[in-house]
Order: C-alpha cells, then sequence, then structure tokens
C-alpha cells in the first residue's frame, strides 16, 4: 500500500522552491496541461524534481486551486493579470476561469466592482457585453476589448472618429461598427486590426439613398442586420451574409415621415421564435412616441406590431413607452412608460392587441416614486428588469408565488429594489445597461469609464410571498 501512495507522489521544483504533490493532482488540470505532460515524463523517469523556472508563489496558489477547486486566500496577493498568464504557461487556464467568473447576477446584491476606463478617448460611446463576461467598448474611433477577466486584450484604431453601434458578429474576432455621423457599416479582425469589409445602403433607382448611416446593429447566427437612415428619411434593414459580406435582402424599407414609420433606434434577434424586432422611440414638445415591430427576416414579413401613443380609447394613453428592452432567453419584452414611469411585460409568445401587464409596486415605501424622470432606460436580464431613471439604478425581481409558473407574469410577480447608493447615482444620468455572462455593464453621460456591477459572494437569495 506504501509503494502504492509512494508512486503517486511527485516532486516539482519551481524557482527553486521545492513542492511535493500527486501526479492526479497534477493531471487535474487536464490531458493537455504542460502539468499533465511534466507528471508523465517523471513518472516514468528519474526521481529527481522537475525543475520549472516560474514564481514559486503564484505556483502555490495555482496547485492549491487543482486540489481544491477554489482559489486561497493568498492569491489576492496578485493581480488577476499575473494569475491569468501563470494559469496560461501551465495549461490550465480554464480551471483559474472557472474559479474566477462571478457569482450568479442578482441584482438585490449587486455592487460596482470596477469601471473599466480605456487608456485614451475614455468617453464611452457603445459598447457590446459577450456571453462570458467580456466587452467591446468604443471611445471615439477606437474599440477595445476586455476579455473574461476584465483584462485589457488590445485596442484597434478605426477610420471612423466616432462608433456609435458596436457589435461581435462572429465568434472570430469580427466585429461590426458604425456611426450615425457616418455612412455605412464596417467590419474590423481584431487579431490583425484590419477592416475587412464594409456595407453601403446603395439604390440605383432612388437618388436620394446616398451615404445612409447606421443607427442599429444586430445579428442571427447566419446573418447581421443593419438599420440604414437616409439624409432624406427614407430607411431600412438590411440582411447582411456573414461569409461574404454582401447584402442579402431589404427589410422594412419605409418613408421615415412620421414617427411610425422613423429608422428603427434598437434591433433584436430572438433566435427561439426566429423573428427580428425593431424598436423605434422618439421625444418632443408632445412627449414620447414610437413603434415596436417584429419580422420574419425570411421573407421581411410584419408578424406583429404596435404604435403608441396608440389608440385614444386605450387607458394608457400618452403615456408611451421611453425606453424597451428584449430578453431573448425569456421571451420577454419589457417596457418603461415616459410619464407614470410603471413598468410593463409581455410574453413574446402570446401577442396580442394589448399583451401588456403592468407591474405594481407592493413595497408601500417604493409606491408612487416613479414618474417625474426626464430619462429612462431598461434592459431584461437573467429573469431580472434593471432600470435606470436618470442616475438611479433599480431592480425588479421575480417574485417565487404560489401557483404561479416562471413563464406567467402576474402583476406582483416582480419585487422592485434600489441597486445604488446616493453616491452611485450622482455620477451621471444613465445611457445604457447592458448583461454579459453574471455581470452588468452601466454608460452614464458624460462620464468616463464603464461600471462593471456584480453580486457578492453571498448572493442567491429567494424572494418568497
Amino acid at each position: 500500500m506504501e509503494d502504492g501512495i509512494s508512486s503517486d507522489r511527485i516532486k516539482l521544483n519551481v524557482g527553486g522552491k521545492l513542492f511535493e504533490t500527486t501526479v492526479s493532482t497534477l493531471q487535474s488540470g487536464g490531458p493537455d496541461s504542460l502539468l499533465a505532460a511534466l507528471s508523465n515524463r517523471q513518472h516514468h523517469s528519474s526521481s529527481t524534481p522537475v525543475f520549472i523556472d516560474r514564481d514559486p508563489e503564484i505556483f502555490s496558489v495555482l496547485l492549491s486551486l487543482l486540489r481544491t477547486n477554489r482559489l486561497p486566500s493568498t492569491s489576492r496577493r496578485f493581480t488577476d493579470q499575473e494569475l491569468s498568464d501563470e494559469a496560461s504557461y501551465y495549461g490550465i487556464e480554464s480551471h483559474l476561469k472557472s474559479a474566477m467568473l462571478p457569482n450568479p447576477l442578482s441584482g438585490i446584491d449587486a455592487a460596482i466592482v470596477s469601471t473599466i476606463r480605456p487608456a485614451s478617448d475614455g468617453f464611452v460611446t457603445a459598447f457590446t457585453a459577450i456571453d462570458d463576461g467580456s466587452v467591446w467598448i468604443a471611445h471615439g474611433g477606437q474599440i477595445s476589448v476586455y476579455d473574461w477577466n476584465l483584462t485589457h486584450a488590445g485596442t484597434v484604431r478605426t477610420h471612423l472618429d466616432s462608433i456609435t453601434s458596436i457589435k461581435q458578429v462572429t465568434s472570430s474576432p469580427i466585429t461590426a461598427v458604425a456611426s450615425d455621423v457616418a455612412s455605412g457599416v464596417h467590419f474590423y479582425n481584431f487579431a490583425n486590426g484590419r477592416r475587412v469589409g464594409s456595407v453601403e445602403w446603395i439604390d440605383r433607382t432612388d437618388p436620394r439613398i446616398y451615404k445612409a448611416r447606421v443607427t442599429a446593429v444586430t445579428d442571427s447566427p447566419d446573418l447581421v442586420f443593419s438599420a440604414f437612415d437616409s439624409h432624406h428619411k427614407e430607411n431600412c434593414v438590411l440582411a447582411i451574409d456573414k461569409s461574404t459580406l454582401q447584402v442579402t435582402s431589404e427589410i422594412g424599407r419605409q418613408s421615415g415621415n412620421s414617427s411610425k414609420s422613423t429608422v428603427p433606434g434598437t434591433l433584436t434577434y430572438v433566435k427561439e421564435l426566429g423573428v427580428l424586432a425593431a424598436t423605434a422611440i422618439t421625444s418632443g414638445a408632445f412627449g414620447f412616441s414610437g413603434y415596436i415591430r417584429l419580422w420574419d427576416p425570411r421573407t421581411a414579413r410584419v408578424v406583429w406590431e404596435t404604435n403608441e401613443p396608440g389608440s385614444g380609447r386605450s387607458s394608457r394613453f400618452g403615456d408611451s413607452f421611453a425606453d424597451v428592452s428584449i430578453d431573448v432567453d425569456e421571451l420577454t419584452m419589457c417596457k418603461i412608460c415616459s410619464k407614470s414611469g410603471d413598468l410593463a411585460m409581455a410574453d413574446l409568445r402570446k401577442l396580442g392587441d394589448d399583451p401588456w401587464v403592468y407591474l405594481r409596486e407592493t413595497n408601500p415605501s417604493l409606491r408612487n416614486t416613479s414618474g417625474g424622470i426626464s430619462n429612462s432606460v431598461v434592459h431584461c436580464y437573467k429573469k431580472q428588469v434593471f432600470v435606470g431613471r436618470d442616475g438611479g439604478l433599480e431592480v425588479w425581481s421575480r417574485v417565487a408565488q404560489n401557483g404561479e409558473s416562471d413563464r406567467e407574469i402576474g402583476e406582483e410577480s416582480f419585487r422592485r429594489n434600489y441597486i445604488d447608493k446616493l453616491q452611485d447615482s450622482e455620477r451621471g444620468i444613465i445611457s445604457k445597461i447592458e448583461g454579459g455572462g453574471e455581470r452588468l455593464f452601466v454608460s452614464r453621460e458624460e462620464a468616463e469609464g464603464l461600471e462593471v456591477w456584480q453580486s457578492s459572494v453571498f448572493s442567491g437569495a429567494v424572494l418568497v410571498l
């Protein structure tokens, strides 16, 4: 028995410090890791410790990670970049990533963990969050990428002076960028910093279609969708093939001479339903107005739409939406009303003439505090609804109720809570909220940097009535 135990033991000399562990521990790093290869090498050769010319203190942290699947408290002595560099050297970066990813996002105990500030031109003009928690940031005419660990992965300078739309459109580092003051949508390969293509809206039969700007970009597995707006207000959405970067179809061309036909300001592709959702919102002396429209991109046919303010017979007439968000995972849509500040939700699978359910605040201390806000944004993410009212940030969290399924939406299905503190809300008006991985990214008007919000290690509370 003792011979069996001793044969599994292995000694490594890392930077002059001797470590003793087991072959199975080193091989838990994966068959392709350097440690697994070294363990096999020594296991079949002499008992002389293998020498590795690396930092022994960080190796101690990584060895503990392999033993327990958790980072020890001593890891706080090192930066995330230092840990990531060493883990990459040993081939166990996936283990480090699993240990360092944030806890499941719960808005009721989220807090700012950092503010990403690009080195030059720190005012964020657009950003897109990725499912692994990384983020692509446009600042001025540059694109900066921050990986899953929020480590700066590089910056690319584009030919644009300002970028107002950005979307990673392939698993390879290709991103689509556009500006509301310049024509076309442009594709950049982040690996080499080169522009690999551009698409303009061209109609040789209509001289009004000239140097059309782009107001929104999204994508499906095979296509990129871009909303184009000409100087004469003629607008449409172009579907662009990802493999060829050629236009395949034109969707929803309209004159743009009213709020019901203005260019979309946001585009969202709902993969499960196979529809492209577009929203357009305008504001003026008489308040807000706009539309939500769902197209089948295969036929360019409208499958559902609503216009607000809507019919004068509606009880909500005059209280048009100020912002709209679509949750592609939960298949829900939420809007925030411009006058009352009320929040409403709809099930994308049950759309009709009036699909909205207006959420009712059950907490007496928070009632009647929504109205009178001039700037509101909303974002549905992780079965939660995040709302920015001027500089304040709040969350509506799902409440577990007897007899109600997770898919049903009732007036009291969500509970409202403030996320931020007073000093947070004083940093500026919230301009955009977007979730990625288990993080929430928030940008503010006339404020440098991008805020990163995460939940604490004690998150996971569930509201039960």
